[in-house]
């Protein structure tokens, strides 16, 4: 969709658009020293990938996982093109920012319900994907206990109203039943009543946004149309309502004003009864003249169950229920299954066939993959795939008459949620996926942004699944691990594609050299948190990668020659054992943090202080010469990942042989990391007034008494009593004086 939209928007088509973009892109990251297999490489707008898709597709539609029907749909007036419920963020589309609309039409779906209690489950078994992903997909899939409850029709025979609620214990404050304006009954109510006919034919045309609804003003109308009450037997009136969506649950909702804002609103508004059955469960009051009661409490007005808690109401209630055949306990989900047409071009096209005689039928897999015509003409956004007669005019597979191919194409998100398993064996043909997708799956490491986490990361669990159960894969999800990344920001919006203010790279590394846009990236946030984008920042890096060459060189000139000494840990200067211990600490940060933390900033930073360590050591002796060699062989190393252009050729420069690349990482020394002395600060009724070095493992009286007797202590005593000495061992000593 974003391809389709900017090649339109430049004139150009979309295949050529996107080629002309990966060539560039491509160029770009070889210039940056990116470590990717390109041998690997594909597009997922090459037939040879679609194909792969089309044929599993198909696979899905044998094991009745796909399905097609009328839907209540989300469509993005801008793109012109239907949206996911994933992929409508606020009430609006994903990408263009649009205000969603509500339109009814003939829609793909996947079965992605059928996974809901799976994909839901195995987020515990995810240790390794931060918690706020793991909540974000928890309440997408929205996991819920509840009862389906069938209200008779007052008059039908073996005609019922099924509703869903999650609050049984208050179903005898029901006064009324709400449907959506699509809903049977409200269908059958507007075919006698001009009134309810002309209310839904308003609100089936009101193109609104599904976050609207919550803050919509409500507004129905009167069926005139009953059910019973199915404890009581008492006729509810049937309300058409503009807050029920017909594609939640059943499309009808059991109102109960007196416990929920929403049917309050709707009651006081209309004149309907208001009947409280719960009470809080000490002795506060409720108004209900002013709002709905919510909270749990007590049963009250409901004969056989007063005094029942709400917990204990839902079990009696439900049993109730399941007793006279009136209901049942049931889980429910908000996940809805993904609808995966989209009214573009630039897609894959779904591999189906419409005929008048034989209804729906799959293309044969002789005959895939279904490819895009490339000489296209675009009027407006609308798909030209509608009006090509070339495209779209075929032959039935089953009886050979007249038939019409499929013009939707798949969501962009189906290609990107099998990408991964595809990357170990590009060249499969049959199947799509071989053995070495076993090997090289679950991925180890996913990186990507937080905005991903309720479409592709959801979607390709999903898909995993659906392979998993294909034998295409043997693992239950995708990626073992997760790093959500923050934004680059510019003018503290968030820099893309779409809105034209992307980064380009290609001056930075003109004018400073890969490796110092690298580190600069690294070193600006922890990948966690958004950061604004400056030059500067890359400037600093350039200078430092400048000063760690000249000090690497300066160095080696030192030498003259020379072999490096053997380092002789006994003949080590103070400054030498410093700088050693430095070294060591460096080698075990970096480790930690490119291992277990994930915070890349630091390793940066950490570098810079052995840097600068190195510096201001003083060599006075071949074992601390030796020093420097081992501080800048580790900082190389350390290094290396994120600037591994000038850290390779520095590796030559210190005469070391091969790749860094391949360089086994170095053990820490435990006996290097060993501190002969600890400096403390000390202070003076808690305001710093000096430092001083201490011997490591110096007892407490001791520490007591060279702090009082520091001459910064003493100045500031000024002969006044001291009331209290308060140690934190090996940091802090402070004395506490009247």
């Amino acid at each position: 969709l974003p391809a389709e939209n900017a090649a339109i928007k430049h004139g150009i088509p979309p295949a050529r658009w996107t080629r002309d973009n990966i060539a560039y892109m491509k160029g770009q990251m070889q210039r940056l020293g990116f470590g990717f297999d390109w041998r690997r490489e594909f597009a997922t707008c090459d037939p040879e990938y679609y194909q792969q898709e089309q044929w599993f597709f198909l696979k899905l539609y044998e094991k009745g996982l796909v399905y097609r029907k009328s839907s209540m749909v989300n469509w993005d007036p801008v793109d012109q093109t239907v949206l996911a419920n994933e992929q409508v963020v606020d009430g609006r589309g994903w990408r263009s920012g649009a205000l969603v609309e509500r339109r009814e039409m003939q829609q793909w779906f996947l079965k992605i319900t059928d996974y809901a209690e799976e994909l839901l489950a195995e987020l515990d078994q995810l240790p390794g994907w931060p918690e706020s992903v793991k909540s974000m997909q928890r309440n997408w899939i929205g996991r819920s206990e509840g009862v389906e409850i069938d209200f008779p029709v007052t008059g039908a025979i073996n005609e019922t109203l099924t509703v869903y609620t999650t609050r049984p214990d208050t179903l005898l404050g029901a006064t009324y039943v709400a449907v959506a304006a699509e809903h049977p009954l409200a269908r059958r109510a507007a075919e006698r009543d001009a009134a309810v006919a002309e209310f839904v034919e308003r609100c089936r045309n009101t193109k609104m946004a599904e976050a609207e609804i919550a803050t919509l003003e409500k507004a129905g109308i009167n069926t005139g149309l009953t059910v019973d009450h199915p404890l009581t037997g008492k006729p509810l009136p049937v309300w058409v309502a503009n807050f029920v969506l017909m594609e939640y649950g059943s499309g009808a909702v059991m109102s109960v004003p007196a416990h929920d804002p929403r049917d309050w609103e709707f009651a006081t508004r209309y004149g309907i009864p208001i009947q409280q059955v719960i009470e809080p469960l000490g002795d506060a009051s409720v108004d209900l003249s002013q709002s709905a009661f919510t909270p749990y409490g007590r049963l009250v007005n409901s004969p056989g169950f007063d005094g029942l808690s709400s917990e204990q109401a839902f079990g009696a209630i439900a049993d109730a229920l399941v007793a006279r055949g009136r209901g049942r306990r049931k889980v429910n989900y908000r996940l809805r299954d993904w609808g995966v047409s989209r009214q573009r071009y630039w897609g894959c096209p779904i591999p189906m066939i419409h005929c008048n005689d034989c209804g729906i039928v799959p293309v044969p897999e002789a005959d895939l993959p279904v490819t895009l015509p490339t000489e296209v003409t675009f009027e407006g956004v609308r798909s030209p795939l509608t009006t090509m007669e070339s495209f779209w005019r075929t032959r039935c597979p089953r009886c050979g008459g007249e038939a019409r191919r499929e013009t939707d194409t798949f969501d962009t998100f189906m290609e990107s949620s099998w990408y991964y398993a595809r990357f170990a064996c590009p060249d499969a043909t049959s199947p799509m996926l071989d053995a070495r997708a076993d090997a090289w799956t679950p991925v180890d490491h996913y990186v990507g942004g937080i905005e991903h986490a309720i479409l592709h990361l959801l979607y390709s669990r999903f898909f995993h699944k659906l392979m998993r159960d294909a034998g295409l894969v043997h693992s239950n999800e995708p990626f073992k691990r997760l790093l959500m990344l923050g934004m680059v920001l510019k003018d503290g919006r968030k820099m893309s594609k779409s809105s034209g203010d992307a980064g380009d790279p290609q001056h930075l590394l003109d004018k400073y050299g890969a490796d110092a846009v690298r580190t600069a990236m690294m070193f600006a946030a922890p990948p966690e948190q958004s950061f604004e984008w400056s030059e500067a920042g890359v400037e600093g890096q350039a200078r430092f990668c400048k000063r760690l060459w000249n000090l690497v060189h300066d160095h080696v000139d030192a030498l003259q020659g020379a072999p490096v000494p053997a380092l002789d840990v006994g003949a080590l200067s103070p400054a030498g054992r410093a700088l050693r211990r430095k070294a060591h600490e460096t080698l075990q940060r970096a480790d930690d943090d490119y291992g277990r933390r994930l915070q890349f900033n630091t390793v940066v930073s950490a570098v810079h202080e052995l840097v600068n360590t190195v510096v201001r050591t003083e060599v006075t002796n071949p074992a601390d010469r030796a020093a420097v060699h081992e501080a800048l062989r580790f900082a190389l190393i350390a290094l290396s990942p994120i600037a591994p252009h000038v850290t390779q050729s520095l590796w030559h420069v210190l005469g070391e042989p091969g790749l860094l690349v391949a360089v086994t990482w170095p053990e820490v020394d435990a006996g290097a990391l060993t501190q002969d002395t600890i400096e403390w600060v000390l202070q003076v009724n808690g305001k710093v007034r000096g430092r001083v070095e201490l011997p490591a493992g110096i007892e407490q009286d001791a520490a007591r008494e060279a702090a009082l007797a520091n001459e910064n202590v003493q100045r500031f005593l000024e002969g006044r009593p001291v009331r209290k000495v308060i140690l934190v061992p090996g940091k802090l000593v402070n004395v506490v004086v009247g």
